[in-house]
């Protein structure tokens, strides 16, 4: 609605670059013109929609000092048909229209139009005015119908949106489910018919270590479940919680006994999120391969719009200092990683005490 606006103005704008080149009080009638459009186009413009203030500034200027000034200083012709002065009351009733509410429309088109008829009846010349104030009122309409019929149509594209987005996420649930279905039939269901079936000699380590691992996820599901209902992300953004969950099952796929807990976590931007689950994968597969031990404990905990993920063992251990310089486990799947999403990377860690990762986004 800027731009056809606008456009309207230029069209009646143009007409007076003729009375501006042949200077004198025709330069000055444009030049207020010229001003009175700036200072309701631009800054419209930058911030995407007509000011108020600037509406009313732009009807007394545009669209009833210019034709008061022509008619004063008789630099222009005012009742002539089709003249720059008079069509620019024309789009300084447009803009109103579609820039300001109501009563508020109608007064400022109310005044136009009264200025314009007094101007017409000073000079005498009747003839053209039914014709000017046809052109002033069909240019307040046509300017109101159009503005409220682009706005009820972003109103119906904008409900279909949200439907759609409704029924994406919808299916994005159904998609879950059923690969949870198809996990705990695979895991846990199968785990419990062994038993029951006596297949398996329950005291085993390897066993208890596979039902610690189900248990985990269990709570897990659990968990998650819980959090559906918080609110959705904007586009592009990724639930923290299921990045994780993805380096969780990646990690119990090599054998590691995860349990995590996860606390009011946020959605996270696409690149952040993966970035964060590749670095938390990397811990837990050392964990897996170097600390000596099948279990890690994980926490992630929201921090307004970000994220604290701290990954814990009770393994061996290490010392920093001696890590090689050219290392890439630590220092460019972890500590690389986060830098390059604007996050951090700490590890603490002594020979014999367990190893702790803490990853922090943003900074």
């Amino acid at each position: 609605m800027l731009l056809a606006t606008g456009l309207y103005r230029a069209s009646h704008l143009i007409g007076g670059l003729a009375a501006a080149v042949a200077g004198g009080t025709g330069l000055l009638l444009f030049g207020a013109a010229l001003a009175s459009s700036a200072a309701l186009y631009l800054p419209a413009y930058r911030r995407g929609r007509l000011d108020r203030a600037a509406l009313w500034a732009d009807v007394v200027s545009a669209g009833c000092l210019v034709p008061f000034l022509a008619l004063a200083t008789h630099s222009a012709p005012v009742a002539q048909p089709g003249t720059w002065v008079m069509l620019l009351g024309s789009s300084a009733c447009a803009a109103a229209s579609a820039g300001l509410a109501g009563r508020e429309a109608v007064g400022a088109v109310g005044l136009v139009v009264a200025v314009h008829t007094a101007c017409c009846l000073r000079t005498g010349e009747l003839r053209p005015l039914g014709g000017h104030l046809v052109s002033l009122l069909s240019s307040a309409l046509m300017a109101y119908v159009l503005w409220h019929y682009l706005r009820r149509q972003g109103v119906l594209l904008d409900e279909a949106r949200e439907r759609a987005v409704r029924a994406e996420a919808a299916r994005a649930r159904r998609a879950e489910r059923i690969a949870q279905h198809r996990a705990l039939h695979d895991t846990v269901l199968a785990t419990l018919t062994a038993v029951a079936q006596q297949r398996v000699d329950p005291t085993r380590a390897e066993f208890r270590e596979r039902c610690a691992r189900e248990a985990s996820y269990l709570r897990r599901l659990i968990q998650r479940a819980d959090e559906e209902d918080g609110p959705e992300g904007p586009d592009g953004e990724v639930a923290a919680g299921a990045a994780l969950e993805q380096a969780v099952t990646a990690a119990e796929g090599i054998g590691l006994t995860v349990h995590a807990r996860y606390h009011g976590l946020p959605t996270l931007p696409g690149p952040v999120a993966r970035s964060l689950a590749a670095a938390v994968t990397e811990a837990l597969n050392n964990v897996r391969h170097h600390a000596g031990t099948s279990t890690a404990h994980l926490t992630a905990t929201g921090r307004g719009h970000g994220i604290a993920v701290t990954v814990v063992d009770d393994g061996r251990g290490f010392d920093p200092a001696l890590l090689p310089a050219d290392g890439t486990g630590l220092r460019r799947s972890i500590h690389a990683r986060m830098a390059e999403i604007g996050g951090t990377a700490a590890v603490d860690s002594a020979p014999g005490e367990g190893t702790l990762v803490e990853l922090r986004w943003p900074e």
